[in-house]
């Protein structure tokens, strides 16, 4: 699939600062998703080791509604831009890019283990990749990384709105009963009803969607592989 050249990728966090905040303008959150026309679903993750500058990165391609899978793809590649909060895009979306640069199809809709607008500067991990990639891209997060909320209610389905700054980025959504909520936002070219909507269509059994769920497995596995070193 066709991946979008934005900026360049050789920048220092406060050049990727700049790219945040010119491009975060260009986000999507008022298309709904066509929901007959929903037939794959992609989940992107990354793995690495704090001593290593080696990044693994998978991408899972889920049936949908069927949360069966369809295929994976991998590759490695070396970091080239530091461990920064607020600007994990720039260290992770390069490896993910030349996955989906390679990619035989095209995802319909694209979930990411990371934020999209709830973002310190509203463009998070989701938004960035749904940008690239012009595709409807959610963010769903295990942990919040701005922003405050009420606890939803305990019941799978309840979710409360997450504001920041004055606005709404994204919504606590409890996917299993009594169970932590998850944390979505939009990442591009999707609403946000549309995206807890498709969270919850992608939870029936864990606290983590499926496809997501499937991604962190996947990816952790080929990390340990590729890791390992045959004893002499």
């Amino acid at each position: 699939m066709k991946v979008r050249s934005l900026h360049r990728w050789d920048l220092s966090p406060a050049e990727a600062k700049k790219v945040q905040e010119q491009l975060r303008s260009r986000v999507n959150s008022e298309t709904p998703l066509d929901w007959d026309r929903i037939r794959l679903v992609a989940a992107a993750d990354v793995s690495f080791s704090r001593k290593s500058p080696v990044l693994f990165g998978a991408v899972v391609l889920v049936h949908f509604p069927e949360l069966t899978l369809h295929s994976v793809y991998y590759r490695q590649a070396e970091a080239r831009f530091p461990y920064v909060p607020g600007f994990l895009s720039f260290r992770e979306a390069p490896v993910l890019l030349e996955i989906f640069d390679a990619l035989p199809v095209v995802p319909d809709v694209l979930l990411c283990d990371g934020q999209g607008v709830a973002h310190p500067r509203f463009f998070g991990l989701a938004s960035h990749l749904g940008l690239l990639l012009d595709l409807p891209t959610v963010g769903c997060a295990k942990s919040l990384l701005v922003g405050e909320f009420e606890p939803p209610g305990v019941e799978k389905g309840s979710f409360t709105p997450i504001h920041f700054q004055g606005r709404e980025v994204g919504a606590a959504l409890r996917t299993r009963r009594g169970v932590q909520p998850v944390y979505v936002s939009v990442g591009h070219k999707i609403t946000l009803p549309d995206a807890l909507e498709l969270v919850l269509k992608c939870s029936p059994r864990y606290r983590i969607p499926e496809p997501l769920r499937l991604a962190h497995q996947y990816v952790n596995r080929y990390r340990e592989t590729r890791e390992t070193v045959p004893v002499e």
